[in-house]
């Protein structure tokens, strides 16, 4: 929060190794998706980390981004007219873009937490779920999606197959590799148990 000082020590380390996993390349990928899929009025962040901070710190255009993926009638987070200015407004803004965005598909480890964005704290999470929230978007393919498709990389989708009962029943007679292989085994060499081994001097 405001009250919060300059960290030090470990701290200061570990803070400083969250803040090189920010991407300068990846903000304006985003940006301009959040642009082309939630419309120009957003408008535009200053450029880097604490630009992008503060254009996404409300909640606003995160819930107006989640909402664009769904249909007219099913928007899953409600958008305040005026942004809200008090900080537990803006807080919850953005818990309920998080809890919409996990309902879309997000996974937990691809969610971070409200302080990471609202205090700066580890906005290289917030580039993860977003970029997260674009590839689901891009693999769901339903049309809600507006941007390049290339800006994101589509999910790996589930690709059943389908056996009859004969090539079910053919499969148990096959011994696989992972088995292992007696091609080549052989006894020559052994001894028998028991024998001591021959030492030719």
């Amino acid at each position: 929060m405001a009250n919060k000082g300059p960290s030090y020590g470990m701290s200061r380390e570990v803070q400083s190794k969250i803040e090189k996993k920010y991407d300068e390349e990846l903000e304006e990928r985003l940006v301009e998706w959040i642009i082309v899929q939630c419309g120009a009025d957003v408008g535009r962040p200053d450029r880097g980390r604490l630009g992008f901070q503060v254009w996404l710190k409300n909640g606003v255009i995160l819930s107006k981004l989640v909402n664009s993926l769904y249909p007219d009638g099913s928007k899953p987070v409600k958008v305040p007219e005026n942004p809200p200015s008090m900080v537990f407004k803006q807080m919850e803004q953005v818990a309920q873009f998080l809890k919409a965005a996990e309902d879309y598909g997000v996974t937990k480890t691809d969610m971070f937490q409200t302080v990471d964005l609202f205090e700066g704290k580890d906005l290289a999470a917030v580039q993860r779920t977003l970029m997260a929230l674009g590839s689901l978007a891009v693999t769901k393919n339903d049309g809600y999606y507006r941007g390049d498709p290339n800006w994101f990389m589509k999910k790996a989708q589930e690709h059943k197959r389908e056996f009859t009962e004969s090539q079910l029943q053919e499969g148990k007679h096959v011994i696989g590799l992972q088995m292992g292989s007696n091609r080549g085994a052989s006894q020559a060499g052994m001894t028998g148990y028991g024998r001591p081994r021959q030492i030719i001097s």
